[in-house]
């Protein structure tokens, strides 16, 4: 199996289309049918079918597709590892993280790492912890900043804790219902709330948590990523449970927080246990854990380990 023929295959794969692929990769499409012939030769059996319909991936080519991304993301990223060898004038690190922290401790990550080390390529991908995690799986993201827990079917990761965020109420500024300085869960069924979309961790965080007190919130819109529901908040369409540091620099927002017990969650760099990170990635990742001690509240101000 060559790396060349896992890159005409990747290439149909995406593009559903042998005339595409080949153009995608800049060799004649004779040519890339032979390469993804000689693979199934090898392989025993078609990754492929051909019709009038077009082109679709049989059940090993779906078997083989991880695999495939996997070693070609592997061998792009030793591309890069070598030019390391001379020191951190060359490289790559591939960061996913929540969008919540994504303008806060990412975005401050970034400035820093970028300021002393220029060359450094750096590629953000922002999403929820789930998807994050099936993306560190796949070799596409070399770290990123993920809630716990984990799930039982997550791959094995390598974790550091960052900060513990606390959850508050989101309300506009201009709301005159809500008064009270605090608010229990309990009162959420009360109001309306926006919503996350589906699949997004502080949904969960929010349903859980009202499931607990005995009751299902009522919606005035979902579906939202942060920056949605912020806004529709804003717009006096409901209020949201959302991490304080969401918050900052949100001047038509006022935030309640809970009463004890808070709502809180805990945010954590991770990478996958069984990989070498590059020496980009490893810089990257102390950058990172020395920037997120600057938004931890001062009694989680601690030194942490290297």
């Amino acid at each position: 199996m060559q790396l060349q023929q896992l890159l005409c295959f990747l290439a149909v794969a995406d593009e559903r289309n042998f005339t595409r692929a080949a153009g995608r990769l800049h060799v004649a499409q004779p040519s890339l049918s032979k390469q993804i012939h000689n693979l199934e030769r090898e392989l025993g059996g078609r990754l492929f079918d051909r019709g009038p319909g077009g082109v679709s991936i049989t059940a090993v080519g779906e078997a083989l597709m991880p695999y495939a991304r996997r070693i070609v993301s592997d061998v792009d990223s030793a591309r890069l590892d070598v030019g390391e060898l001379i020191g951190l004038r060359a490289g790559r690190v591939r960061v996913g993280a929540l969008p919540s922290l994504c303008t806060t401790v990412l975005a401050d990550s970034l400035q820093h790492f970028h300021a002393e080390f220029p060359a450094i390529q750096l590629q953000v991908e922002e999403a929820g912890s789930r998807e994050l995690v099936k993306h560190l799986a796949s070799g596409e993201l070399d770290l990123a900043i993920i809630v716990l827990p984990l799930l039982r079917d997550d791959p094995d990761l390598t974790t550091q804790p960052l900060l513990t965020e606390e959850l508050v109420v989101a309300v506009a500024a201009q709301d005159t219902t809500i008064t009270a300085p605090t608010m229990k869960v309990a009162d959420l069924a009360r109001h309306p709330l926006v919503m996350f979309r589906e699949g997004y961790d502080l949904r969960s965080t929010t349903l859980a948590a009202c499931h607990a007190e005995g009751f299902d919130p009522t919606y005035a819109v979902e579906g939202g990523d942060m920056d949605a529901v912020l806004s529709f908040v804003e717009s006096g369409l409901g209020i949201a449970v959302v991490p304080v540091l969401a918050l900052r620099g949100r001047s038509k927002l006022r935030q309640i927080p809970f009463d004890p017990p808070k709502l809180r969650r805990t945010i954590v760099l991770a990478r996958l246990e069984n990989v070498q990170p590059s020496r980009a990635a490893l810089a990257f990742e102390d950058t990172v854990m020395r920037t997120a001690a600057e938004f931890r509240p001062p009694r989680q101000r601690r030194v942490t380990p290297g």
